[in-house]
């Protein structure tokens, strides 16, 4: 499974994402302009607990499809260590995890790789042995990544990229960001298609809060830097990434 961009396939679904779980008052107004949710399989990013337990349930009674995420390791926590063997017990994690939320065999789960620009020695061998070990699995694998081109020598580069030239046919999903402005439409929830760069992802973040330095020149962020949805609150549990996807339910979670 290679996926499709909103582009390739002529339809365009948002969905958004975030550590914080909004709560359950506020799905309804959210399902006004999404499709789908990202749903944390492990504590978010730099975060101590994962407010998105259980909650696959009322999320999936609100309408919402699902990108299924789990965090994975900087190349500080790689550095020296067994890379291959934390990717196998972290994909083993990832998988108990999707079971005990109730997702179904053949369910997309992404591994969060943060950092982008070239994938050193042990991020290529955590990475990898996390995909080969969820593609052993009831599960299919993907990955978070970076598609900002970034500059290498006179090339230039994208995580992205390399982790579709080192699996080749293999099917591996990609949920990418590229906040930068273009490609990116800024904060705005448009139903007009935009290409993200990357064409096999599956699916585009293309608005991340805070306003990252790659995002400078966008518009229609909040004074605080964030992007909020119409209709909520501005407040911390909120403020959103934005996403676009050829699929209402990207990780096929429903």
């Amino acid at each position: 499974m290679l996926g499709c961009t909103a582009t390739s396939l002529g339809q365009t679904y948002f969905g958004f994402d975030e550590n914080e779980y909004p709560g359950d008052n506020l799905l309804p107004i959210l399902h006004r302009s999404f499709s789908y949710a990202g749903y944390w399989l492990s504590n978010p990013n730099g975060t101590d607990h994962n407010p998105w337990v259980g909650k696959r349930a009322t999320l999936k009674a609100n309408g919402f499809g699902f990108m299924l995420l789990y965090n994975g390791r900087l190349d500080a926590q790689l550095a020296g260590k067994d890379a291959a063997g934390l990717g196998r017990s972290d994909a083993a994690a990832a998988v108990s995890a999707a079971k005990a939320e109730g997702f179904a065999p053949g369910a997309v789960i992404f591994l969060d790789q943060e950092e982008g620009g070239r994938l050193l020695p042990e991020q290529s061998a955590y990475l990898f042995a996390w995909i080969e070990a969820i593609r052993g699995s009831q599960y299919r694998p993907g990955v978070y990544c970076s598609g900002i081109p970034v500059a290498e020598g006179a090339s230039r580069i994208t995580t992205a990229e390399q982790i579709l030239r080192h699996e080749g046919k293999r099917p591996v999903a990609l949920w990418i960001f590229n906040d930068e402005c273009p490609p990116a439409p800024g904060c705005r929830i448009t139903g007009k298609s935009h290409s993200s760069g990357i064409p096999q992802a599956l699916v585009w973040q293309y608005a991340r809060s805070p306003r990252t330095e790659f995002a400078r020149q966008c518009a229609d962020y909040a004074a605080d830097n964030n992007c909020y949805p119409p209709g909520v609150p501005h407040n911390a549990k909120t403020f959103v990434d934005l996403n676009m996807s050829g699929s209402a339910d990207p990780s096929g979670g429903r």
